[in-house]
């Protein structure tokens, strides 16, 4: 599989100080990509970096071989990005479907078979259609999120802690979503501090500390490794357990 998202060598952070130091990263089309690792890393930074909300003071980004560096977001959503932040990120006094509508801005046709489809993908929404997003669960919101982010068709989403937050109910109803989203050919990048669950769907993930990266593997191969349980997972690999 060809990369569809390259990062070589990234620094950059917020104020002068360089929060990444020297991350790279590569991940192919039609993955689901994991970042995981302890507080403060920097995981949340390179999402925003690769949406371009961080200054960048060195190292590229590359979307399907064109440089996107330091582009502006609306330019990067036009290019086939989309990004779900981890807090205020619906629109609470809107219905679900006014929230969605919101997503397809840069559309020019009819947005109905766009939010049908969205209902296809997250079902408890369609019956929500009506009500206005901040009277949802927290999972229902994240899935109201993660739609709005799909009514641009993009190749690549990034989601950063979609399950923060939410019982264990929603955080596994998230997980299936995300499969969901994935199946339909949508590459997806996301941080996620619930590192077993996220990294048992992964195809590929990423241990980041201290602003560069530590490990790089598998899914499987980074929850059956012991330093990787035992630094970043809370403890034994799950044959241990």
């Amino acid at each position: 599989m060809s990369a569809l998202l390259e990062i070589q060598d990234l620094h950059g952070g917020y104020g002068g100080a360089d929060i990444l130091k020297g991350v790279d990263l590569s991940l192919a089309r039609g993955q689901i990509g994991v970042i995981a690792g302890p507080n403060g890393a920097g995981k949340s930074t390179l999402l925003k970096a690769i949406f371009g909300l961080v200054t960048i003071t060195g190292g590229r980004i590359f979307l399907d071989d064109a440089d996107i560096t330091g582009l502006a977001p609306e330019k990067l959503v036009r290019r086939g990005l989309s990004f779900v932040p981890q807090e205020h990120n619906v629109f609470p006094s809107l219905t679900v479907r006014e929230n969605l509508e919101m997503g397809g801005f840069i559309r020019s046709d009819d947005l109905e078979p766009h939010i049908e489809r969205i209902f296809s993908i997250f079902p408890p929404l369609r019956e929500k259609a009506e009500q206005p997003a901040g009277e949802l669960s927290g999972g229902q919101r994240q899935m109201v999120a993660m739609g709005r982010a799909l009514m641009t068709e993009p190749r690549l989403l990034l989601l950063d802690e979609p399950t923060a937050g939410l019982s264990p109910k929603y955080m596994n109803e998230i997980f299936d979503q995300v499969r969901a989203v994935n199946a339909t050919g949508v590459t997806v990048l996301m941080v996620e501090q619930n590192a077993r669950q996220a990294l048992a769907i992964a195809d590929v993930g990423f241990i980041i500390a201290s602003g560069r990266n530590l490990h790089t593997g598998t899914g499987a191969a980074l929850l059956a490794d012991p330093q990787v349980a035992e630094s970043f997972l809370g403890g034994r690999t799950p044959e241990e357990a």
